[in-house]
């Protein structure tokens, strides 16, 4: 087990035909990259077997790296409605994968996460890139084969740089019981008369 804020922190930009991820290992309070990369899902004709592809390689990266807890892009509102689905779907699969793997997760939304690493919520993909270049001190050569790899790696590093805060935003949730547990006044209790 790691030391007090010493953690490994996997980051899921989750797509339909290219996933990315990265692992972050944050030890004495600095963050290093430890692997980064992506999972191909354009050979699967199929959309279940791309999702069954997805369960398998996310819980292959979190048996490989075991993070202490997981960040994941939360999709945006697009236009289509049909590619929100299947980016909602492919988001699902990987979220099940880390609550297979007891896992806790945490959801950012893509502003949060470029607003954190840019102080810009708007910022594009090549300034993301380019800050967590510098302040994880990536390679050229690495960050150009990687570059869908980098969103992921975002939302690990903005989950980083919110554990030293308050929790702000959404609570999260280690299960079940831990949602039962801290909202017992929205939890029906069904008591006989």
């Amino acid at each position: 087990m790691h030391a007090e804020m010493d953690k490994i922190i996997m980051g899921i930009d989750p797509g339909t035909n290219i996933m990315g991820y990265g692992v972050l290992e944050v030890t004495d309070g600095k963050a290093h990259m430890v692997t980064m990369g992506i999972i191909d899902l354009r050979k699967f004709p199929d959309a279940y077997l791309k999702l069954g592809h997805i369960f398998e390689r996310v819980t292959g990266i979190i048996d490989s790296y075991l993070p202490d807890e997981l960040a994941i892009e939360a999709p945006f509102f697009g236009k289509n409605v049909q590619s929100m689905l299947k980016l909602g779907r492919a988001q699902g699969v990987a979220i099940a994968a880390a609550i297979e793997r007891s896992v806790p997760i945490h959801e950012y939304a893509p502003m949060k996460i470029k607003m954190a690493l840019t102080g810009n919520g708007s910022a594009s993909k090549e300034q993301v890139a380019g800050m967590l270049q510098r302040l994880l001190h990536i390679p050229n050569d690495e960050m150009g084969r990687f570059m869908d790899a980098t969103d992921a790696l975002a939302a690990a590093y903005c989950h980083f740089l919110q554990m030293g805060r308050p929790e702000s935003g959404a609570p999260h949730y280690k299960g079940w019981k831990d949602f039962v547990n801290k909202n017992q006044d929205k939890v029906w209790k069904n008591h006989k008369s």
